[in-house]
């Protein structure tokens, strides 16, 4: 292969007929999730990581059945982690109603003490009738409850996209081949007769004409996929040429935030030739692996002149960037990915890329507003001269990473 078809393997493949809106929270997201599939036709495919069905989580749950319930082809995937096994009685429903649910890499019993079994689904998204896609970090999961900490003060910090136009057909796809390589099934396209797949395309192009005309102007935008197969590293490369080509600004929203060696310096550089770079990062206690382990990467960026803030009111599981909004070539994304060694070597994870001003602009403005709002900026000399017993802390969880890291044959 030569280096420029090399170069091209490596890039998302950009078409100019999409229309992608942003939500913020499941507040915003589960509304307009409830809605396309109450609206669906033919089909729903839909993965996520944990699937909570406490308080708002239950109504999406609602409306997975109602479409199954009057002919709809609903298929759900959820992390063998992330959500373990369903409720009992939210399985019963779920299959009474007609949903078709599979658990993605269940636990066995020596769990995950198999380095194989960090391999998980980690991605959010769903397709409806095969024209609208939803992605991003939003898990379903009410914004104000966490399964660990209960009852939060205020909403979690996260954000998806709804979008329409040629970047559907991968992530239907992508699911398609995760679902029936479960369900043993060599050919997906089987599932559907060919009379009912002509009905269905018609109706579905009808719904995806209006839905398109509601949305605005057309965007330029990818899907971004990482996988262990072909994508083992796309997300983190569209990070970093993005990064490498910023002329004026990156803001960056990432819940477990520790890059690689590569993308740390792809920071670094930017900051250093006078690119105005600042990170929004989590400021609560919520894993002591992600927390701790996260630290020590803090202080080459702080030197550079990078900005840390830190997010204070809630838990921030945001996955997003932002970059020259305001400058000639905006670029944002919008996904599943966390800026670590999980995400980034050993996960499935999703992302939508999105070239357009309008909606870099939309991001960028919320997430300026968080940084300045709900934010604690991190002082480079108190960092420094943080308590030893943090500092200790810090390492450990860092050595710790780097051993599971060395485990699985990975070099971040």
């Amino acid at each position: 292969m030569s280096k420029k078809s090399l170069f091209r393997a490596h890039r998302a493949e950009f078409s100019d007929d999409h229309r992608v809106r942003l939500l913020q929270g499941a507040e915003e997201l589960f509304p307009a999730l409830i809605e396309a599939m109450d609206a669906a036709l033919s089909d729903i495919q839909f993965e996520t990581y944990i699937f909570d069905f406490t308080g708002a989580g239950a109504a999406v749950a609602e409306a997975l059945m109602r479409a199954a319930e009057r002919g709809v082809r609903t298929q759900l995937v959820v992390d063998g982690v992330g959500t373990g096994t369903l409720p009992h009685s939210w399985a019963e429903r779920l299959q009474a109603s007609g949903v078709q649910y599979r658990v993605y890499s269940p636990l066995g019993p020596l769990g995950l003490l198999l380095p194989h079994r960090w391999r998980r689904l980690h991605r959010k998204l769903c397709v409806v009738d095969g024209c609208m896609l939803f992605c991003g970090g939003i898990n379903v999961l009410d914004d104000f409850h966490d399964p660990n900490y209960g009852t939060l003060d205020a909403p979690r910090f996260d954000f998806a996209v709804q979008a329409t136009g040629s970047l559907v057909a991968p992530a239907s796809e992508t699911m398609d081949q995760l679902w029936w390589r479960m369900q043993a099934v060599r050919d997906a396209r089987q599932r559907r007769l060919p009379e009912a797949l002509q009905a269905l395309r018609a109706a579905s192009a009808a719904r995806h004409a209006v839905r398109t005309a509601e949305a605005g102007p057309p965007m330029r935008a990818a899907l971004v996929l990482r996988d262990n197969v072909r994508n083992r590293s796309r997300i983190e490369k569209a990070y970093r040429r993005a990064i490498g080509a910023a002329r004026h600004e990156v803001i960056i929203a990432n819940a477990y935030f520790m890059p690689g060696g590569k993308l740390r310096r792809a920071l670094v550089m930017a900051a250093r030739r006078g690119v105005r770079v600042r990170l929004l990062l989590q400021g609560r206690y919520e894993y002591f692996m992600q927390y701790h382990a996260a630290r020590p990467v803090y202080g080459a960026l702080l030197e550079a002149g990078v900005e840390i803030h830190e997010y204070a009111p809630s838990f921030l599981h945001a996955k997003v960037a932002v970059i020259d909004a305001l400058g000639e070539n905006p670029w944002a994304t919008v996904g599943s990915s966390n800026l670590d060694p999980l995400s980034l070597l050993l996960a499935r994870e999703a992302n939508v890329v999105v070239e357009d001003a309008a909606f870099a602009t939309d991001l960028r403005q919320r997430l300026v507003h968080a940084m300045q709002h709900a934010g604690r900026r991190m002082d480079p000399a108190r960092y420094a001269n943080r308590p030893l017993r943090q500092r200790v802390l810090d390492r450990i969880a860092f050595g710790l990473m780097r051993l599971a890291l060395w485990v699985t044959g990975n070099r971040y």
